[in-house]
């Protein structure tokens, strides 16, 4: 599998420069993608950030020098703190305990293994998805800026939305929705640095853009629509089922840095939703 070989090789390359600078456009280039995708899918699949991973395999890598017996200001260096107190800082949140005690015989420590890519068959829960061919279409509504770490935004999506919704946006932004896809959207997008994104809340309209609001021309693509329904915490498993089980054997990938999700109801229990991604064949 390709996608397989192209995220394995990304995570050779982090390994292999646990003890040097890590360039993340360096390990998305090996995964024949954006930054920006490459850091959500992996936050995706593995259930952590890209950046918590990186510092967790450090401080493991660390912990086995120090009761090598090396000096903790020489290991600190080493894994990329400029300082003793900064490294003592994050060795204490991993470990529950400092360098130096780490140090000594029959210190218990923790250690975080490599992780890999791989299928595994999980089951035979079934994702409802089509394959379509859609012009292109303006969205109108409002955003923030996003990273590419999942557990970031949560501390950022979960308070937009609710800041939207008490200054009555929400309304506003449905009622110059007139063009298809008909439902409240929410689009992520990459922003000019690649790096990180913008979450907008938003409607397809052809309405002249208020006061406040700020547009954006979705082009045509193929997408893949993909099915939901459940508490709004279910979309981020979906996402996760997109990333791991359906786009590494369905012959497609990526073909831009967007994904936009549809929300058909406001019922904040069984809400039904789709997630629209662009997705191209793979070459032979």
């Amino acid at each position: 599998m390709e996608w397989l070989k192209y995220m394995n090789n990304a995570l050779d390359y982090v390994e292999g420069y646990l003890d040097d600078d890590i360039s993340i456009e360096k390990a998305a280039q090996l995964a024949c993608c954006s930054q920006y995708h490459f850091q959500r899918m992996f936050s995706y699949i593995i259930g952590v950030p890209l950046s918590v991973y990186i510092r967790n395999r450090r401080l493991t890598k660390a912990a086995l020098d120090l009761q090598n017996g090396e000096k903790v200001i020489d290991v600190a260096l080493r894994y990329g703190y400029e300082s003793p107190t900064a490294f003592n800082r994050a060795f204490q949140t991993v470990h529950g305990i400092s360098p130096s005690v780490a140090q000594k015989p029959d210190t218990v420590l923790k250690a975080f293994p490599r992780v890999s890519f791989q299928i595994t068959v999980k089951g035979v829960t079934e994702m409802e998805y089509r394959i379509v061919e859609k012009e292109g279409f303006r969205v109108v509504g409002v955003r923030t800026h996003i990273s590419a770490d999942i557990e970031e935004n949560y501390k950022i999506v979960t308070p937009f939305w609710e800041e939207t919704i008490n200054a009555g946006l929400t309304k506003q932004i449905t009622d110059l929705m007139n063009t298809e896809p008909f439902g409240l959207l929410a689009v992520s997008t990459a922003d000019e640095s690649g790096k990180g994104g913008y979450y907008y809340i938003c409607a397809a309209t052809d309405k002249p853009l208020p006061d406040g609001m700020l547009e954006v021309d979705v082009p045509k693509h193929t997408w893949a629509i993909f099915s939901g329904s459940g508490h709004p915490s279910s979309i981020a498993e979906l996402f996760k089922r997109i990333y791991s089980e359906w786009q590494p054997t369905s012959g497609y990938e990526w073909a831009d840095m967007i994904e936009v999700e549809v929300y058909l109801n406001d019922d904040p229990v069984d809400m039904k939703y789709e997630v629209w991604m662009p997705v191209k064949k793979k070459a032979d």
